[in-house]
């Protein structure tokens, strides 16, 4: 058994951490993360108050190494009967990525069906559950505990959360015009391809992504299969790519949070990952990349990472799908 050490941030540092002064307006390292206290009118403008973006000034240790066994694992019966049952209807979203599940009531599903959940995400990879009000409305503890069924919770270094539970990490817009413009004059969209916290010794296995407020149109989430994107590769590529190892690292994020006076819950983090991994349940071979966290590849020179990164996301990209 593992634990995690939270240490209390000196209250002074912590106040100018998330500070903004006018001389020098904070740019966001995602539009998706204001370093900004949400006002009392915000709150009174949303009916789920308790997930706004709080910032917490609580320091996380690294989570030291631990042992998993993925719950897919348990599963003896392939059909899973106790999640596919009668009054349960799952469709595909794509022939091989996603799949929508319907009639079901997640707040009531057992531990067996559990595992059985474990065994589709990991044969569709991205599975939806629209319709769970209920699920939704439980409020962060019953989620907290429901996914923590399927490992350890893992906590990010510069999000904000909900307050008392930092395992949850908040995607939040504000509608604040001038701060996105001044974010696109850096940067060319608002849309980046990434692994959640890759650089980990122990990334996520499962993560779950409740929409509760969004926009009538855009604002979806893309996802791409990296297994269908490895599988599209020459025999020969796949065999360079197998043998290949790159370094994931959180320094860049940390230190941009740092200089933008947001605050920080960890020091930077990187671990060296392989290029390319076997699912532990299926067996399948997938790209371990992304554009955010991969700092090098090993035994390449710095032009031959970028150019061999850039053709791998963009045959990633291709084999998408949006929720």
């Amino acid at each position: 058994m593992s634990t995690t050490t939270t240490t209390l941030i000196n209250k002074n540092a912590a106040k100018s951490a998330v500070s903004e002064t006018e001389k020098d307006p904070v740019l966001s390292y995602d539009i998706n993360i204001p370093y900004v206290s949400l006002s009392n009118e915000t709150s009174e403008a949303t009916p789920y108050p308790p997930y706004l973006p709080a910032w917490d000034p609580i320091w996380f240790d690294p989570l030291p190494p631990f042992e998993f066994s993925d719950p897919a694992l348990r599963v003896k019966d392939k059909t899973k009967p106790n999640l596919v049952t009668p009054n349960v209807k799952v469709s595909p979203i794509q022939p091989g990525l996603g799949s929508i599940v319907e009639g079901i009531d997640l707040c009531n599903l057992t531990n067996t069906g559990k595992d059985e959940l474990a065994l589709l995400i990991a044969e569709r990879k991205v599975v939806a559950f629209p319709n769970q009000s209920a699920f939704l409305d439980a409020g962060p503890a019953f989620q907290q505990e429901f996914m923590k069924y399927f490992g350890k919770p893992n906590y990010q270094p510069v999000s904000g959360t909900v307050r008392g539970f930092p395992g949850f990490h908040i995607i939040h817009r504000n509608g604040n015009k001038e701060e996105i413009a001044r974010f696109l004059q850096h940067k060319s969209t608002t849309t980046l391809w990434h692994q959640d916290v890759s650089y980990e010794i122990q990334p996520p296995g499962y993560v779950m992504l409740g929409l509760l407020q969004g926009p009538e149109v855009g604002g979806d989430t893309v996802f791409a299969a990296t297994d269908t994107a490895y599988k599209r590769l020459s025999p020969k590529l796949q065999v360079f790519l197998d043998d290949l190892v790159a370094t994931h690292s959180s320094a860049n994020m940390i230190n941009h949070t740092r200089l933008a006076k947001g605050l920080v819950r960890k020091d930077p983090v990187a671990t060296a990952h392989p290029l390319v991994r076997v699912h532990p349940v299926t067996g399948e071979k997938c790209l371990f990349i992304n554009g955010e966290f991969i700092t090098r590849i090993h035994g390449l020179k710095e032009g031959e990472t970028k150019t061999i990164m850039e053709f791998l996301l963009s045959i990633s990209s291709w084999a998408t799908t949006s929720r």
